[in-house]
């Protein structure tokens, strides 16, 4: 290949079913040489997830159709959950080998990142940054201004950062970024799969047969991990106060949570009676059903608080799906995808009485109401797809500072 191409390699923590698809689209449209750097192998090899509470590996192609190879990983707890997770002595070496253009980091808090940013071996390549954290529910206090004074100095090793949305832009520009250095490369999911819907709309009506739920009812959909920050609980008790609320006794709405993890007894206990009547429970469904997933559904809720809920992918997956999307203030695609009353619902997060009625204007709305507001909703996500992000990153390695010109070896 020409050597005109910039040439850049990316460091990311394990393979997943978001950024795979991506890869793979860059590598055929040929602009960039790029070559990935893994630093575990969760998602191509069956571990167990932390969160769900069971043992996965993604069933749709993570390693097709682009440059990659695994890093050793020496930790002994491996996993990005904790600082020491991600620990790779022989990382700093390979990328000082390669001699890239220019080197993506996926995140910057974990040991292996960190050693790429302060390696003086790697001091003059330029890193660019992509996250996509947001201060959309950071608390006030000498904690957080002296956790934000540090990252204004580490951010300065980089040449760029590239936001996914305007949470996380406003992130950066918090954190000391300059705009000069930012570049918009948006978060997206695998559109063409997602929208590929007709076979799924036809499962998705054999499932909501199977597990019992009535043909007329509207479908509240909670699909993910039953964790204490996406609010699980919350969803159900506004939901179960509504029933209780309606005129007659019976909301006529259906309310599926797919998924698992340490909440799923507390949702069933509080569920009670209402248990296989209008709330309902399916198992984790792996990457290709999940366009299933979001074809039962009338609208996709998202009820998280705090700041990890950082982007919210799922919405995108809905939304190709042209499902309306019911958010929390503290969901960081929030201010990019959901508009009130057009493209979905948003609640200020945390204030039961605000989701109880973003969940009634939700059902008030009715079926045609909802129904446009999906296609709103797939009209909009269409500014979020592989290609426009693909071409993003492209404009964002322009500029980049001259290298020495001595030959060098090509990117594996």
């Amino acid at each position: 290949m020409s050597t005109a191409l910039p040439r850049l390699a990316v460091v990311l923590s394990h393979p997943t079913q978001y950024y795979s698809p991506w890869f793979r689209r860059i590598a055929a449209l040929g602009a960039i040489r790029m070559h990935v750097y893994y630093l575990w192998d969760f998602g191509v090899q069956c571990r167990h997830d932390r969160d769900f509470g069971q043992a996965l590996q993604w069933d749709i192609p993570l390693m097709d159709g682009y440059s990659s190879e695994f890093v050793p990983n020496q930790s002994v707890d491996p996993g990005t959950h904790h600082f020491d997770g991600l620990d790779n002595p022989g990382l700093v070496g390979r990328l000082a080998a390669a001699r890239p253009d220019a080197i993506l980091l996926f995140g910057y808090a974990y040991r292996s990142h960190l050693q790429v940013m302060l390696a003086p071996r790697l001091a003059r390549i330029p890193l660019l940054l992509r996250g996509d954290s947001h201060d959309l529910a950071r608390p006030r206090g000498w904690r957080t201004s002296l956790r934000r004074l540090a990252r204004k100095i580490l951010f300065r090793r980089f040449f760029r950062v590239l936001a996914v949305g305007s949470a996380n832009a406003d992130y950066f520009r918090n954190n000391g970024v300059p705009d000069a250095r930012i570049r918009f490369v948006p978060h997206c999911v695998d559109n063409d799969r997602f929208q590929a819907a007709a076979p799924a709309n036809a499962a998705a009506a054999q499932w909501r047969r199977a597990l019992g739920i009535p043909v007329q009812a509207p479908v509240i959909l909670f699909a993910g991990k039953f964790e204490e920050k996406k609010r699980p609980l919350d969803l159900l008790a506004a939901f179960l106060r509504l029933e209780r609320e309606a005129r007659d006794g019976e909301l006529g709405a259906a309310l599926l949570f797919v998924g698992g993890g340490a909440l799923e007894s507390d949702l069933r206990r509080l569920a009670g009676e209402r248990l296989g009547r209008s709330v309902f429970f399916a198992p984790f469904k792996n990457q290709s059903e999940m366009p299933m997933v979001y074809a039962i559904a009338d609208l996709l809720a998202l009820p998280s608080f705090g700041n990890g809920e950082t982007w919210g992918l799922a919405v995108n997956e809905a939304m190709n799906l042209a499902r309306p999307c019911l958010l929390s203030t503290h969901v960081g695609c929030g201010p990019d995808l959901v508009r009130e009353g057009e493209t979905g619902w948003v609640f200020e997060a945390g204030n039961a009485d605000a989701l109880a009625a973003a969940l009634g204007r939700a059902l008030a709305a009715g079926p045609e109401r909802r129904a446009q507001m999906g296609r709103n909703a797939q009209a909009r996500i269409q500014g979020y797809s592989y290609d426009i992000a693909a071409g993003a990153l492209r404009e964002a390695l322009a500029g980049l500072p001259t290298r020495d010109p001595t030959p060098i070896e090509d990117l594996p």
